[in-house]
């Protein structure tokens, strides 16, 4: 079925663009804007990444969106399922809040392969915050804010195929096919069809080094606008599913599901979203809007990983009513309103029901004042009431000064709350023969109770011409003090990860220093320096947390020619980072205590024949570096001492990959 569903997504691009070959002629020229924006007028530390970014990597989906981006840190969560961990300021992506449209998305039962459901195809901006961010999109975010924006029907081109494929086996097509039903209606249809085919074992070690499996995803989005009369309005149906299945070479899942003769492991994923958005904006006061968003979400994950079993269902309904306006002067703004978010969880680990339903009810209000000059802040609040958190006052504050032309500085501090789901977070140590042990049963998340932090920091961005090229250098410091933590605790045991509450103390601190610059018309350098000082305090002692480098150096280079009359181009990307060495869980002595450093290199090259169409090859892991052993206790996998949770570099080598994209305007 699944096969069928994916040559309907190739054949229905096609005849969409056999259809409208005659309108090819029609091409507007788009003006020319910055890949990557950084405002020196925006009270909050915020990177906003272009659609244009996004296309130079693979950006196959959101996980693989910030390759060419210092910001985020990517790494793989484990040796078996291929899925990819994003952290920002040292601390994993639960301690973010990742929205789509401002609306919360990657969340609960979605946190360890969310990020990998939103094709990169789809993706219009994506705005990075470092902090706390704003109260309005809720209490839970700790360490910054992602938020993807998608593409606009009102503003999409009618036709959009991009096809790609590469040597580890994994084909994909996008096609997205939009349709203007009047000056202020429009729809799109956005689909998503990816698999994996073949087995690959490039470390020799008889274990697949990345899962076979298919995705199938689609989504129909309808947008109003009628500026006249001010208001605008989305509605988005969305409709995935997505199979994984990973182990050793020789594991069928047909013969071999729970027994012992081959460790395999499938995970197969259901996903349904509706969300809506409708907003008024007053005509004769354009500055006063208000804004109603709800979203509904049904997620289904049914999984074993060898004899254990996890599944988790997910229902969640989040509601969020905006009024937006001024005191006296635009000087004076403020955005008030309420938001009320229901979870409902089925959750079973092997037999154990987990299962829990969580509700809460919160209203917030945040000032801004903005002096139209040099001086701005954000100061806002938030009050919620949660079934298992009780009644909690979340404070934030944001402020820029820019002291002289083309430089800013700016300061944050915030407090952040949030449930920790234990299970769903750390995935990667159901791939292992680790026993579970939750120590606290006083709690009333799994017994544990919930995470409190305070998140604050400063930077400063200036921009200047070096030898008359467009240069920034900024420099960001950002500390994390946890009041409370639930604690994963590897350290220990080699055979057991635990979870606690924080006993003693919990930081992050994070430093970027930044330099960006046109070393000549056309080619761009970028680079930056991350030193991560991040500490808990376990059981066995105070720790660096496990898998973090302590350093790491970025460093991306791009070249563009000059774009003739048809619009041919050739675009030349590069990108090297260096990861220090990391701290490592307990394995028996399998593993040394810490990691080697090592060097990830990856280019892409786009060759643009037409503004309508354009090509492209690229290599990832160009150095080709493996880490040695990624599986802990490999001779025996339902032994006591197997582990695949211990990654901290590439296990699949060099990877090449080519792909296409064609458009019709």
């Amino acid at each position: 079925m699944k096969n069928i569903i994916m040559f309907f997504v190739v054949f229905l691009s096609i005849k969409a663009s056999a259809q409208v070959q005659d309108t090819l002629q029609t091409v507007k020229v788009e003006a020319k804007r910055g890949k990557v924006q950084k405002s020196l007028l925006k009270a909050t530390n915020t990177t906003v990444l272009t659609s244009k970014e996004l296309l130079k990597a693979a950006c196959c989906n959101l996980a693989e969106s910030f390759e060419t981006n210092p910001s985020i840190d990517v790494n793989f969560s484990d040796a078996l399922t291929g899925a990819k961990q994003i952290k920002m300021l040292g601390l994993t992506s639960p301690y973010l809040l990742i929205a789509e449209e401002n609306i919360p998305s990657v969340r609960g039962a979605s946190q360890a392969f969310g990020l990998s459901f939103t094709p990169g195809t789809w993706v219009e901006s994506i705005q990075i915050t470092k902090g706390a961010g704003s109260v309005i999109n809720g209490y839970e975010s700790i360490s910054g804010q992602i938020n993807t924006e998608l593409l606009k029907p009102l503003k999409e081109i009618p036709f959009y195929l991009n096809v790609y494929g590469s040597t580890d086996s994994r084909f994909e097509v996008n096609t997205h096919v939009t349709q203007k039903v009047n000056d202020k209606w429009a729809t799109s249809l956005l689909l998503h069809g990816n698999m994996r085919v073949s087995k690959n074992d490039m470390n020799n070690d008889g274990f697949l080094d990345n899962p076979l499996g298919n995705q199938i995803n689609v989504m129909n989005r309808w947008q109003y606008a009628n500026p006249e009369k001010g208001w605008v309005s989305f509605l988005n149906f969305r409709y995935m599913n997505d199979e994984k299945q990973t182990g050793q070479l020789g594991f069928d899942p047909n013969k071999h599901k729970f027994s012992n003769a081959f460790w395999g492991s499938e995970i197969n994923t259901q996903r349904f979203d509706f969300s809506s958005k409708i907003g008024y904006v007053w005509a004769d006061m354009p500055y006063q809007s208000i804004g109603f968003q709800n979203a509904f979400t049904s997620h289904e994950q049914d999984s074993y990983f060898g004899l254990r079993m996890y599944d988790i269902k997910q229902k969640s309904f989040y509601s969020n009513l905006i009024f937006n306006s001024i005191i006296n002067n635009t000087m004076n703004k403020f955005a008030t309103g309420l938001n009320f978010t229901s979870d409902v969880y089925q959750e079973v680990v092997d037999a154990s029901d987990v299962g829990r339903k969580d509700t809460s009810l919160g209203a917030f209000f945040e000032y801004t004042y903005d002096n139209s000059d040099n001086f701005s802040f954000i100061l806002g609040g938030r009050a919620d009431y949660h079934n298992r958190l009780g009644f909690f006052v979340t404070p934030r504050l944001h402020a820029r000064y820019n002291p002289w032309t083309d430089g800013v500085l700016r300061f944050s501090v915030g407090r952040g709350k949030r449930s920790a789901n234990i299970f769903a977070e750390n995935q990667q140590f159901f791939g292992s023969s680790r026993a579970f042990n939750v120590l606290d049963n006083s709690g009333k998340i799994y017994g544990l109770d919930p995470e409190i932090a305070w998140n604050y920091g400063f930077g400063f961005l200036q921009k200047f011409d070096l030898f008359g090229m467009k240069s920034d250098a900024s420099v960001d410091f950002y500390r994390t003090d946890f009041q409370n933590q639930v604690v994963v605790d590897a350290f220990q045991s080699n055979n057991q990860v635990s979870f606690y509450n924080l006993n003693g103390k919990s930081f992050a601190n994070s430093l970027q220093v930044e330099f960006n610059t046109e070393i000549i018309k056309h080619l761009n350098f970028r680079s930056a320096y991350k030193y991560y000082d991040i500490m808990t305090s376990y059981n066995s002692g105070d720790f660096q947390r496990p898998l973090q480098a302590k350093h790491r150096f970025f460093t991306n280079l791009e070249f563009e020619t000059h774009i003739k009359e048809k619009g041919q181009q050739w675009r030349f990307d590069y990108t090297l980072n260096w990861i220090g060495k990391q701290q490592l869980p307990n394995t028996a002595g399998e593993f040394s205590q810490f990691s080697p450093s090592f060097i990830v290199m990856n280019s892409q090259i786009t060759r643009t024949f037409s503004s309508v169409f354009e090509m492209y090859v690229g290599a990832e892991n160009l150095g080709n570096y493996k880490q040695d052993k990624a599986i802990v206790g490999i001779g025996n996998p339902f032994g006591t001492t197997f582990d695949t949770s211990v990654v901290y570099a590439p296990i699949f080598g060099k990877m090449f990959y080519a792909g296409l994209r064609f458009k019709v305007k």
